[in-house]
């Protein structure tokens, strides 16, 4: 399980990007890393920055480096490129795509709604965020979790996203469900990274 003791602010700075909603604010007022030398400049190695690059990724997706480079191995067997594919991987785990329906306000929501069988994928329970969602299997809160308030704010679009729902998904938030249409496609899937670092930062 990854370490989340770091708090998110700190770790949204530290990364360049925002990874919840409450850090949008504080990362826009110190657009630099934090501590004391935060604002000094830095000499930035190759390795460096594709390690940041690597980094920023897991984190919008909250997974261990191991869960990660599983996903690269997979993804390096898909057709097309490598950083695309990796990217669609990250994107069809279930904990994401809760996220993504406007269901769950944040990706470690998102995961805590999953581990506490609150989700059935085509109607059996599953609480592993790291299940991986196939093309037209539909995802619903479970029926004895519907009555919680966490899930009426979101029947309520109280956790949807500012931006229109990624065309992938196939959103009934009254129902609190969705469908996934088909693979999503890189320039869909809303996740700030330069994936082709990524993959030159696993294949060195």
């Amino acid at each position: 399980m990854p370490n989340q003791s770091r708090p998110k602010v700190k770790k949204s700075r530290a990364l360049g990007i925002a990874l919840t909603p409450k850090a949008v604010k504080y990362f826009e007022a110190r657009p630099y890393p934090p501590g004391e030398h935060g604002r000094g400049r830095k000499q930035n190695s190759d390795y460096k920055v594709r390690l940041l690059e690597k980094q920023r990724l897991r984190a919008q997706y909250d997974i261990s480096e191991r869960q990660m480079v599983r996903a690269y191995d997979r993804a390096r067997k898909a057709e097309g490129k490598t950083g695309e594919a990796l990217v669609i991987e990250l994107e069809r785990r279930l904990d994401a795509l809760v996220l993504r329906s406007g269901i769950a306000r944040t990706i470690y929501q998102a995961r805590q709604m999953v581990v506490h069988g609150h989700i059935e994928v085509n109607g059996g329970k599953v609480d592993k965020p790291s299940f991986r969602v196939r093309p037209d299997d539909v995802v619903m809160v479970r029926e004895r979790s519907r009555a919680k308030s966490l899930f009426q704010v979101a029947r309520e679009g109280g956790f949807a996203a500012d931006g229109e729902t990624p065309r992938y998904l196939q959103v009934n938030l009254k129902a609190l469900a969705f469908r996934l249409d088909r693979d999503p496609q890189r320039k869909e899937v809303p996740v700030i990274c330069d994936e082709q670092l990524v993959v030159e930062y696993y294949a060195r």
